[in-house]
Order: structure tokens, then C-alpha cells, then sequence
């Protein structure tokens, strides 16, 4: 998949990953209960800062603030444009 979108400076594209559906017991979650999730894939990075280069690489899992970045649609898919320090761990 090409993403044509090339974030500047220290801004990464994520794309979230899918919410729960239900329960470790089993329990379905309704979708006006649904947690926004806080994990995703880095699809495209930026250049980085003069003084500080990125960290994060394309396909990097990582998990950001529950109210990090701004949501965008392209192509019918949603992704987050986010800037690196919004990032809080590569898992």
C-alpha cells in the first residue's frame, strides 16, 4: 500500500488499530461504548528535526495519548497525523 501523504519535520501518519468488539469475558461492545484505541502502525514518517533526528520507522506498532493527533480520511481510510513526542512507546 502507497500512502501518498509525506509528513514534515517531526510529524508520523499512524494507522490506528481496529477497537475491541468485546470482552476478555466475552461481552459485546456496543459501538456508542467503544474506547477509541491508543495503538497503531506508523505508515510514513517525517524528515525530522534539525537537531533531532526520528526514532519511529514505518511499520513501528506504537501507543500514543488517548487524544493525540489530528484524524484524517484518505482513500476511504482513517489515519492520525501525530508529531513523534505524542508517541509514548515502540512495542
Amino acid at each position: 500500500m502507497a500512502l501518498n501523504i509525506k509528513p514534515i519535520a517531526d510529524r508520523v501518519v499512524v494507522e490506528a488499530a481496529p477497537a475491541e468488539t468485546t470482552t476478555a469475558g466475552g461481552i459485546i461492545i456496543p459501538d456508542t461504548a467503544k474506547e477509541k484505541p491508543q495503538q497503531g502502525t506508523i505508515v510514513a514518517v517525517g524528515t525530522g528535526k534539525k537537531d533531532e533526528p526520528m526514532t519511529v520507522k514505518v511499520g513501528d506498532t506504537v501507543l500514543y495519548g488517548k487524544y493525540a493527533g489530528t484524524e484524517i480520511t484518505v482513500e476511504g481510510k482513517e489515519y492520525l497525523i501525530m508529531r513523534e513526542s505524542d508517541i509514548y512507546a515502540i512495542i
